[in-house]
């Protein structure tokens, strides 16, 4: 009798063990990872990007390109714990939108956790993805533009665009659903941001002075600087998207700085090619552009695979911009759609092809045996596209009917910074 109740409870303690092992754990170092992933991520908005498109912008423009990227994140944080987390990631409704459970962040307990990670501090790190994807389209459409449009556009775009896409691929929705593989953002920030920028830049229309005289930009310094904050930033944006200090996060990294390499190479010997000499916003875009195909590949590919990627990514962002933007002759101020849209297709694509379960068990592209993935992977930029550019029509017209879109033509000449805010971005 005795030996049995032994065996008994021994069972017992097992299973408990079982269930113990299944129960989330909070870990330390992955935490302090992500709060210093969040960190990076955070940086990249008001003042990588705000750099990055601020320099490439005339000077008579340049505090108002600034402060298009410096709101977008305020307006993204303010938003996000209002409303935009739940809607994002709050329980799936149909595959299409999460519930109102985590409005004003309630129903987050700091003992909460997703995965090894405080819940509050998932909700963080998704917010400055938020941030940055708004930011992204102002590239589209600055220099022409009012403020207070921007800022009535940018949060129904929040709403109405940014988190419906983003539970869609991560929330629980009908794309992640179907297996399409995005690690951190190609089709929820790259594709959504260009193609939402595109649209935007044909309904509003061109510059006044555009293909008339020469827009030269007003430092190209700080658009290096930007550049470098972004890459900086990046290893946070992509490695930080596993949320684990373990390999995948470090493949993550790596696969980042690659490709962001090859992508400045590829760019400026394209250039050296066609323009006879490389050019550093060549040099600058093309590791922007290696960045932004990598996005939705870091956790799946391996780093021989990255170098295709950042190579390909620089033919593909100068081809969009210098050939495609010139045939189209449509307005995109800082390519945006030339740069994050198509880079963005491109990384999802073949994501779909390289995606290696060697590296991540749960990416298998077409080269190890599964065909049917780039398959999901063109769905879903399908999807992205169609959805992102129609609502951005429906919600320019809404927007249009409360205030008005563009600047009068005398503050277009003067420049914004002084018509639109007061100031000047350098006081010589």
């Amino acid at each position: 009798m005795k030996k049995f109740l032994c065996t008994i409870s021994t069972f017992v303690m097992a299973i408990g063990l079982a269930h113990a092992e299944d129960k989330p754990v909070l870990s330390g170092a992955d935490t302090a990872w992500i709060i210093v992933a969040t960190s990076l991520v955070m940086i990249m908005t008001p003042a990588g990007l705000a750099l990055f498109y601020g320099g490439m912008t005339r000077s008579k423009n340049i505090l108002n390109t600034i402060g298009m990227s410096f709101m977008s994140y305020a307006i993204a944080s303010i938003l996000w714990v209002i409303l935009l987390f739940s809607l994002a990631f709050g329980p799936d409704i149909g595959g299409i939108i999460g519930g109102t459970e985590y409005l004003f962040f309630n129903n987050i307990k700091v003992t909460d956790l997703q995965g090894s990670i405080p819940k509050i501090l998932f909700a963080s790190f998704q917010m400055t993805f938020a941030g940055i994807t708004l930011a992204l389209i102002s590239g589209s459409i600055v220099e022409r533009v009012k403020f207070s449009f921007w800022l009535v556009f940018g949060s129904l775009w929040l709403i109405f665009v940014y988190s419906p896409i983003a539970h869609w691929v991560w929330g629980g929705g009908f794309i992640g659903s179907m297996g399409a593989l995005d690690f951190a953002g190609g089709t929820v920030v790259h594709i959504n941001a260009g193609v939402s920028g595109l649209v935007l830049a044909i309904l509003i229309g061109k510059r006044k002075d555009y293909g008339k005289t020469a827009i030269i930009p007003s430092s190209i310094v700080l658009t290096v600087v930007g550049a470098a904050l972004l890459w900086f930033g990046w290893f946070g944006f992509n490695a930080g998207s596993q949320l684990a200090a373990d390999g995948i996060a470090a493949n993550a990294f790596i696969v980042t700085n690659t490709s962001a390499a090859f992508g400045a190479i590829s760019w400026i010997i394209i250039e050296w090619i066609f323009a006879k000499h490389p050019t550093m916003l060549g040099a600058a875009s093309g590791a922007v552009a290696g960045l932004v195909a990598i996005t939705p590949a870091a956790g799946f590919v391996s780093v021989p695979a990255s170098i295709l990627f950042g190579l390909l990514s620089g033919v593909t962002g100068f081809l969009g911009i210098f050939v495609l933007k010139s045939k189209l002759k449509y307005d995109d101020s800082l390519d945006a759609f030339g740069v994050h849209g198509l880079c963005g297709v491109l990384g999802a694509l073949l994501t779909g092809i390289f995606a290696n379960p060697e590296i991540n068990s749960i990416g298998k592209g077409l080269l190890y045996g599964n065909p049917k993935q780039l398959w999901i992977q063109f769905i879903s930029i399908v999807v992205t596209i169609v959805y992102s550019g129609i609502i951005t029509i429906i919600l320019f017209y809404i927007t249009k009917l409360f205030v008005p879109v563009r600047v009068d033509e005398e503050s277009e000449i003067r420049g914004l910074d002084e018509t639109e805010h007061g100031e000047r971005g350098f006081n010589i």
